[in-house]
């Protein structure tokens, strides 16, 4: 049990789009992730996922509509729904999901990361 100071977490953090594990419980990962660009539209079959934005801002496109997401803002997408994060500038965002979350859910692509490294 120890503290994380998020600010010098995400200091550390050179690659966007490659999120990192800060920490786990019950079988949930909370994960730190740059962003910067569009991401990749995806949906997640069994999990919700939570994008909790510490710096910055991202919009969370749907196929229907979009909702901007500010700092101090977070956003839960719930399974099944497709979605894709757009950032115009680099933002922080925490993720709390399943351990088992893969960050591009039913798309396997060059943004896919399957081995996450610890924050």
């Amino acid at each position: 049990m120890s503290k994380v100071n998020i600010a010098e977490k995400f200091a550390k953090i050179t690659e966007c789009r490659k999120p990192r594990i800060a920490a786990e419980l019950n079988g949930q990962h909370v994960k730190f992730v740059k962003l910067i660009g569009e991401f990749v539209f995806h949906h997640h079959e069994h999990e919700d996922e939570m994008f909790l934005v510490v710096k910055g801002r991202f919009r969370m496109d749907f196929r229907d509509r979009h909702e901007w997401i500010e700092e101090g803002e977070f956003i839960v997408v719930p399974r099944g729904v497709e979605h894709r994060p757009v950032a115009e500038k680099e933002v922080w965002i925490v993720l709390f999901e399943p351990a088992t979350t893969l960050n591009t859910g039913n798309v396997e692509n060059e943004m896919t990361v399957r081995e996450l490294e610890r924050a």
